[in-house]
């Protein structure tokens, strides 16, 4: 009991110490150059499952730029977590929230080096609401956990790809993460914290949720500007009023009881990752870095609503998966 009340409150640690199959875990690293012109999305987790064959753990280097994506596969007993810190290892690859450090020498791709990361913004923490997920997050039958380490900060370090060396130093980036049995049956996830005003990042996302044998349709999103977290989420009240999602574009529209958010994100060509399900690593994600995001977010006041703030970010992550037609039912 005492390792699951520590690790709700530190959603960056691994959460799969004594779990049963199915579980999976996995962390998001999102990672831009100053440039702009490069693109990356490292992805390194755990799968464990009863079937021995299928149980392993894994590193996913996902080019935004070029769209390549590769997934190196590890024995299981390849993967080292710490228990009261983040500090994991996938074969020679090392993740902290300090730095990455990455050895993967495979015939389909090559990269080496180690980027640092400075001036995290995580998701606040509290007792009540630990992380991103609200109150939900002490609920123990969740069938997807996610957790959000870091909205926005500054990267260092060379990565060597394919014998090309990339410079991010002086680049963004930004990390996140998911656990639990499976991913949801159908999902939007959006991100950006490239807008012309630094330091200002959106990341979103609604998905069919399991609930005592039935369903509902939740959200969490959050907006980051000028020092202030902008929460909508089921959690906090926050209520749908628009949510098309069409070919080119996503309009989504929710608003509480002070303020309004008008999400509009331009849809890009994406390419293929792989995620979990309670069988295996075969649920076929569609993802991009290269979606437009606009956002304008208002101060209800009476029958007025003020600007608070409007822009388009750029280098987006945009994710469409599973049963949309399902999500767009409910309510």
């Amino acid at each position: 009991m005492r390792k699951w009340f520590q690790s709700t409150l530190h959603p960056e640690r691994y959460h799969g110490h004594g779990r049963k199959p199915p579980f999976f875990e996995g962390w998001y690293f999102k990672m831009i150059d100053r440039s702009e012109q490069h693109r990356y999305a490292i992805i390194p987790g755990i799968f464990l499952s009863a079937d021995p064959a299928q149980q392993h753990a894994f590193v996913q280097v996902f080019d935004g730029s070029t769209g390549q994506t590769t997934f190196h596969r590890y024995p299981a007993g390849e993967f080292q977590a710490a228990a009261d810190t983040f500090d994991l290892r996938v074969g020679p690859n090392r993740f902290t929230l300090d730095e990455i450090s990455l050895q993967i020498d495979r015939p389909e791709r090559s990269v080496h080096g180690v980027v640092r990361f400075e001036g995290l913004t995580p998701w606040p923490v509290t007792l009540t609401a630990p992380g991103v997920m609200g109150w939900y997050a002490w609920v123990p039958f969740m069938e997807c956990y996610h957790g959000i380490l870091s909205l926005d900060h500054a990267i260092q370090g060379t990565l060597v790809v394919d014998g090309n060396t990339v410079e991010l130093s002086g680049g963004r980036g930004y990390i996140e993460k998911d656990w639990g049995p499976s991913f949801p049956a159908a999902w939007v996830w959006l991100q950006s914290n490239h807008f012309q005003q630094p330091g200002t990042s959106i990341t979103a996302s609604i998905a069919v949720i399991p609930w005592l044998g039935s369903a509902f349709r939740g959200q969490i999103i959050g907006l980051w500007h000028k020092h202030t977290l902008y929460r909508f989420a089921t959690y906090t009240g926050a209520r749908v009023e628009q949510l098309a999602i069409g070919e080119e574009k996503i309009e989504w529209i929710v608003r509480d009881r002070r303020h309004r958010l008008v999400i509009h994100a331009h849809r890009a060509q994406a390419s293929l990752l792989k995620g979990p399900s309670k069988r295996d690593m075969g649920v076929r994600v569609l993802e991009t870095l290269q979606a437009e995001i606009e956002v304008r977010l208002t101060a209800l006041e009476g029958r007025r609503e003020r600007l608070i703030f409007e822009g388009r970010g750029r280098n987006g992550g945009l994710e469409v998966g599973g049963d949309i037609p399902r999500l767009l039912a409910m309510q």
